[in-house]
């Protein structure tokens, strides 16, 4: 793939851990300008250092995403540094657990603010540069972006609500030939379960899950790269997730208990 990415700019959000890193390395790998975005100025500092200790480009911009002006303000830096924007991946994430008769609002506000409105703020900016060059919006999301997860109302919410986004800007530019992806791994291993909200809008601090049989970032990263060189439309990574989308359809009260059962089954489940 590296001829397709040779010299391509491309922003990836939540780029500090997890899939955001492995993607901003893979790009990088494959011969792109990569610009990376988080909040953690160590860590994208560091990962930028490693990037070009190899001789790959890369830069960083501290980013928080649910800011409006700090997305505008990493686009601008990107087409001052690297003149123009081919490629935006929307991957900056946070979720939650907890059941919604217990959860504190701002913690809905908090998903809704990083997951969906970090995607239309860094989109916002950075279109006018992707359309010209007939590229690449992607939005990483869930399959809690197409049926609702118990525990998880607000990441579903937020998940559903940039879904819907980001297939309205795909049909609205249709003749610009904008190419619009939305990719849905599984349980990826990554810090965001450990980082999830409670209730009270503290940390979880733990996952639930035993990460090390999880699906890697690096496999994550190497599927989204192949997605935009083939321009896909909608990538689900998992069995379980193709499954959801076509059973929903046809025995939807079946998905519900399946995974009403799968969540409740967790240790310490918000879900009784």
């Amino acid at each position: 793939m590296k001829p397709f990415f040779k010299d391509k700019v491309v922003v990836v959000t939540g780029a500090s851990s997890g899939i955001g890193e492995a993607v901003a390395r893979e790009f990088a790998a494959s011969g792109s300008k990569v610009m990376l975005a988080a909040r953690s100025e160590e860590s994208l500092d560091a990962i930028v250092k490693e990037i070009r200790a190899i001789n790959q480009e890369a830069d960083f911009v501290k980013t928080d995403v649910s800011i409006e002006a700090d997305c505008k303000n990493l686009i601008e830096k990107t087409v001052e540094k690297y003149g123009t924007i081919h490629i935006l991946i929307n991957n900056a994430g946070v979720s939650m657990r907890a059941a919604f008769v217990n959860a504190d609002l701002k913690v809905l506000h908090r998903l809704m603010d990083v997951n969906f409105w970090g995607t239309v703020y860094c989109t916002k900016y950075a279109l006018p540069y992707i359309l010209s060059n007939k590229g690449s919006v992607v939005g990483v999301s869930s399959i809690a972006g197409f049926h609702g997860l118990p525990g998880r109302t607000g990441y579903s919410a937020s998940k559903f609500a940039m879904v819907g986004f980001m297939e309205t800007i795909r049909v609205e530019y249709l003749k610009k030939e904008l190419h619009v992806m939305v990719i849905s791994p599984g349980f990826t291993s990554t810090g965001i379960r450990t980082h999830a909200l409670k209730a009270d809008g503290t940390e979880q601090g733990y996952s639930p899950k035993d990460e090390k049989n999880l699906m890697s970032p690096e496999y994550v990263a190497k599927c989204v790269l192949k997605g935009i060189r083939k321009r896909r439309r909608n990538i689900i990574l998992t069995w379980e997730g193709k499954l959801t989308a076509l059973f929903q359809r046809i025995i939807p009260n079946i998905v519900d208990r399946a995974y009403y059962i799968g969540m409740s089954r967790e240790p310490d489940s918000p879900i009784k």
